[in-house]
């Protein structure tokens, strides 16, 4: 395989990675409202593999192919890269805050994991879904060049 279709390959792989990082965010989150704690637990575990996961083949993916100009025009290209600089700013400033909450919660300081939980997930789950937009955007509706 030349690098363009190991890229190719990789781009619907990330674009599930952030799906599944997105369905065990809205497990784990509906777990700890029940006070499902192992539940919620392993949930949380999921959505950091799937997230890793991610990042891996990302940096995989860019370093085979670089990046790709998006081909819509007009208000297309201006929604699409509000969502995508959204997306790469908040990407950025969660990885911090997701090993903030894994030390928090292997130390068992479940006070402080919960102060912060309210500020990441949001910007967590966001940040799986617009990963989601942004690949469809990008691969399936206006094309790159």
């Amino acid at each position: 395989m030349d690098p363009q279709a190991i890229g190719d390959f990789l781009a619907p792989v990330n674009a599930t990675l952030n799906a599944t990082s997105t369905a065990f965010l809205l497990a784990g989150f509906g777990f700890i409202r029940q006070r499902r704690i192992d539940a919620h637990r392993k949930a949380m575990l999921g959505a950091v593999t799937a997230s890793v996961l991610f990042l891996v083949f990302y940096v995989t993916r860019f370093s085979l192919t670089g990046t790709h100009e998006f081909a819509g025009t007009g208000t297309a290209r201006t929604v699409y890269l509000t969502i995508l600089f959204s997306h790469m700013v908040l990407a950025v400033v969660v990885v911090p805050l997701v090993l903030r909450l894994l030390f928090l919660a292997s130390r068992e300081r479940f006070s402080e994991h919960r102060r912060l939980a309210r500020w990441t997930y949001p910007i967590w789950l966001y940040v799986s879904v617009t990963g989601i937009v942004v690949y469809v955007l990008l691969y399936h509706v206006y094309g790159y060049t």
